[in-house]
């Protein structure tokens, strides 16, 4: 298998009449997917096809030219999108979603590192000028214009004969650390091995509807949507409004027959914290995947007691590899006090830890409790970060551990030690650890114990360097001085936040995760205020 266009060529040949991938608007069965794909690939590559060059000069520079290159599809998540993603690929290229209502100056950035020349498009007017005037000089090309292609099937079946499993799939972004947006790059043979077992592993089949959760330019949709085509199951796209109305949500799901929830944590704790499972339980549910965030114990054992006989499974992975690198089947009840461990590797994934120690430091960590940096090696790696071979090198790495042969890895900048018996525990961020009181302190540990207190549904802590003051943003009843006096009693005064900010919800960016630069930016707010001015 050379891309994941198989799969879902194999799922219309199987499956045809069956739907694909469902909307709120719209719905396509496996066999339009294939064919509007098609017709879309056809589309994007009319132009470079050169109608007056002979057939033997198209397949030599035409091809070479036009394939394994961005291509951005500008509209929201949708089956439009989807279907987008499918013309990308079959005319050689990769794909880019950005969806119109990020900022327009991240659109700028993107399209700056990206410099994608072809966009698929549907949306308003208002829209298209949003893209124009972002700095897209190139080819727009019109969705329903495109699927009204007739398909050059000679055209494609070039391109495809000519295609690797080592060619890009698609280019993510994620922001990082900096705010500078990076453009995490997956190929094909990276998605193709990861689905060898990623759907057996979790018993998902023919029979399943996906309930689809993640913005389709965060890797968690990835998913959902290979998931879907390698086994013929359904995808039902849910919009991001519903996110912000749990019952509709649970309407959703229950109305849809959902069967397979991967979703991001802060979606799953959405519904728990607004009691939406006093209202619906959506019962067809039975599977349950999470990721991106650590799962506070007291909002899983909700989801446990509502579906009892679902699966739930914790996954680990950033998104500079593909998806996921370890996983924890949940199958015993967990104290709100406890750390929910990470797991094991994936199959045809090495994970291991590094020392922190010293720079350059080659020791690998193997005694449970020690705490390293998390590194991975393998297939799943990712082809680095797209037109920005700088930031690729500091990551995507020889194997410090390897000096006998190239072995690449990426060096996921999280922290974790292993318990004694040998899962990977997340321990936060190597930003996330702070240096308070003349102590190494992690963040998450201290988040850890207050979200194990009566009273608090959620906890966010940050760190005020210039004043040396650790922040906890919470929501929840609890009183702060009460949550002070908890802490006295059973921790050490360097770990006890000097202000706690009581809020009604905790901001989330588009991927689902705690925004704890918009948090950094209320507290800095707050405290200007409270000294008569402003703080940048």
């Amino acid at each position: 298998m050379r891309t994941v266009l198989e799969y879902l060529e194999n799922s219309a040949e199987k499956y045809p009449d069956k739907e694909a991938a469902k909307d709120l608007q719209e719905s396509y069965t496996y066999r339009q997917l294939a064919d509007y794909g098609r017709r879309i690939g056809s589309a994007l590559t009319a132009r470079s096809a050169g109608g007056t060059q002979d057939r033997a000069v198209r397949q030599h520079a035409g091809l070479q030219q036009g394939t394994r290159r961005p291509v951005i599809v500008y509209m929201e998540k949708s089956v439009r999108a989807l279907a987008s993603f499918v013309g990308i690929l079959y005319a050689g290229c990769f794909y880019t979603f950005i969806s119109p209502s990020q900022p327009a100056a991240r659109i700028r950035r993107i399209l700056d590192v990206l410099g994608a020349e072809d966009a698929v498009f549907s949306g308003s007017v208002q829209d298209l000028e949003k893209l124009r005037e972002a700095g897209f000089r190139g080819r727009v090309l019109e969705y329903e214009e495109a699927v009204r292609q007739e398909t050059d099937e000679e055209r494609l079946r070039l391109i495809r004969s000519q295609m690797q499993d080592t060619d890009p799939l698609y280019c993510n972004f994620t922001s990082g650390s900096t705010g500078v947006p990076k453009g995490v790059l997956i190929s094909h043979r990276s998605m193709i091995d990861f689905m060898n077992y990623f759907p057996d592993m979790f018993h998902i089949t023919q029979e399943d509807v996906i309930g689809n959760q993640a913005p389709f330019d965060f890797d968690v949709s990835a998913k959902d949507i290979y998931s879907a085509f390698r086994t013929g199951a359904s995808l039902v796209i849910l919009p991001k409004r519903l996110f912000s109305v749990p019952k509709q949500l649970l309407d959703c799901l229950c109305e849809y027959r959902v069967t397979t929830l991967i979703w991001a944590v802060s979606a799953l704790c959405i519904i728990t914290q607004l009691r939406g499972f006093s209202y619906r339980v959506p019962e067809s549910v039975n599977k349950v995947l999470f990721s991106g965030e650590v799962m506070p114990v007291r909002h899983l054992n909700q989801w446990r007691e509502a579906l009892p006989q679902a699966e739930f499974v914790n996954l680990y992975g950033p998104t500079e590899i593909t998806c996921n690198c370890t996983y924890y089947r949940v199958e015993r009840e967990f104290s709100p006090d406890e750390k929910l461990p990470a797991g094991k590797p994936f199959p045809n994934e090495r994970v291991f830890l590094l020392d922190i120690g010293e720079k350059d430091a080659e020791e690998e960590i193997t005694e449970p409790g020690r705490i390293g940096e998390i590194c991975v090696s393998g297939t799943a790696v990712g082809l680095g970060y797209y037109n920005d071979p700088v930031r690729t090198a500091e990551v995507f790495v020889q194997n410090p551990l390897n000096h006998s042969y190239e072995e690449r890895i990426y060096r996921t900048g999280d922290l974790g030690f292993f318990n004694e018996d040998g899962d990977l525990c997340f321990a936060g961020r190597k930003d996330f650890q702070i240096k308070h009181m003349g102590h190494r302190i992690e963040l998450e540990e201290i988040e850890r114990i207050i979200g194990a207190y009566d009273g608090i549904e959620r906890v966010c802590c940050i760190f005020d360097g210039e004043k040396d003051r650790i922040i906890a943003w919470y929501i929840g009843t609890a009183d702060e001085r009460e949550i002070k006096k908890q802490m006295r009693q059973t921790e050490s005064v360097y770990l006890i936040p000097q202000m706690f900010l009581q809020t009604e919800e905790l901001p989330v960016t588009e991927n689902g995760k705690i925004d704890r630069k918009k948090l950094m930016a209320d507290y800095r707010e707050i405290r200007g205020k409270r000294h008569g001015q402003k703080f940048s």
